[in-house]
């Protein structure tokens, strides 16, 4: 992809700069992010790998500037400085997620309008009807598989699968490819050694669905991706496909595992449990501010030197949405917002804004909905703090989430 020969990077580029991963690796984030705003306000340099450094936008105004300002802040990555000259070399772990792709991500103005455009039809064309009666099924067989045992992992006997079915069924995706792609998509987000294989495994999987489509036509999301008169090329939808299976696997499966969490530990929320003055979709929106699916989002490439936050940026550089930073920002928020508040950028904003806001909540509410009816008296086994975090940049993953309830065979 990077046809520049690669060069050594230089870690004194980075000394002394906190990794991203770093801070979505910490117990709470936020406290990194207080000593970064201490010392350097609402924008801060960090480092995406050691000899890669790039701004961390924390500030809820400055972030929004920074979406909103396609003519200063580009989303093509063949505007970062670092990637052009190959101080990123072609196989760094970043790339999956961060180097240049022909689809609706890494497009500006009116070439991204044209690619949004089929995303935006394929998710108005969805039956919300039909799909929540789907994702209910999912659950209730998921559930199925452990409630006579007593005791499960809501992560990966739960949360992870939940999204995953209802979204390959929504593609076309059936069986065992399935569970392929779930694989691949935890390589990718990882960015870790094994991510430029996983995105190779997680197109392939995808261009097998597309080309049976492109031959046999059927009553799904490929099929509405293939069709649309605005994808023109074979590659086009494919990479459509890839955006909004990847953004919805990842950030499905965080969103419902904390909110099983939040439901299970704090009396606020846990309205079908203990009385609890809160129920299901104020945790949904509690998680979405405090701590959002997608803890950082790549990225925005400076087009000429300019300010941000206090900060000169130098053209070519590279900005990170600190998306969790900006829910406890105290220049918008002072003190502790109530709960439930959707006051927050969560779903980013400005024309790369998510599109699939609806079918997402719907996925999320059902599944922590039917596990709270399917498994009356569940608790957690064990205390939150103490569970660990699949290592990301991007993303807080919990890697478990271990529960016990009153065996069942027959909930």
């Amino acid at each position: 992809m990077n046809l520049i020969p690669r060069q050594v990077r230089d870690p004194g580029r980075t000394d002394g700069l906190l990794l991203l991963s770093e801070i979505t690796a910490a117990p709470d984030p936020h406290v990194q992010y207080r000593q970064l705003r201490v010392r350097y306000g609402n924008v801060a340099p960090v480092a995406l790998e050691p000899g890669v450094p790039a701004w961390l936008v924390m500030g809820y105004r400055e972030l929004l500037t920074l979406v909103r300002q396609e003519h200063v802040f580009s989303r093509d990555a063949r505007n970062w400085a670092d990637y052009r000259s190959g101080i990123v070399p072609a196989d760094s772990p970043l790339g999956p997620m961060m180097f240049p792709r022909d689809n609706v991500i890494g497009a500006d103005g009116a070439e991204h309008r044209r690619l949004r455009a089929p995303l935006d039809h394929a998710v108005a064309g969805i039956d919300l009807r039909a799909m929540r009666r789907a994702v209910k099924d999912v659950c209730d067989g998921l559930i199925d598989g452990f409630a006579a045992r007593g005791r499960a992992d809501l992560v990966t006997e739960y949360a992870q699968a939940v999204p995953l079915l209802a979204l390959a069924g929504q593609f076309g995706l059936h069986g065992a490819a399935g569970h392929e792609l779930l694989a691949a998509l935890a390589a990718l987000f990882g960015s870790g050694t094994d991510s430029q294989a996983g995105n190779r495994s997680f197109e392939e999987i995808l261009r097998s669905v597309r080309d049976q489509r492109t031959h046999r036509r059927g009553d799904d999301l490929t099929t509405a991706l293939a069709t649309h008169p605005a994808l023109r090329t074979p590659d086009e939808v494919l990479q459509s496909m890839v955006v909004m299976i990847s953004a919805g696997q990842e950030t499905t499966t965080i969103w419902i595992a904390r909110t099983l969490a939040r439901m299970l530990t704090d009396d606020r929320f846990a309205a079908q449990l203990r009385g609890g003055r809160l129920g299901i979709d104020d945790a949904l929106d509690a998680v979405l501010k405090d701590e959002p699916p997608m803890t950082h989002m790549p990225a925005r490439y400076a087009l000429a030197d300019t300010e941000l936050g206090g900060r000169p940026i130098a053209a070519g550089e590279v900005l990170i949405l600190g998306l969790a930073a900006t829910g406890t920002d105290p220049a918008v928020r002072p003190g502790s917002p109530a709960p439930g508040s959707r006051a927050h950028l969560a779903w980013s904003a400005g024309p790369h804004g998510c599109p699939a806001r609806v079918p997402a909540r719907l996925i999320a509410h059902t599944a922590v909905e039917t596990v709270l009816r399917r498994l009356p008296g569940i608790h957690l086994t064990e205390d939150t703090t103490a569970i660990s975090y699949r290592p990301s940049p991007w993303t807080r993953f919990l890697s478990q989430l271990p529960v016990r309830f009153p065996p069942n065979p027959g909930a």
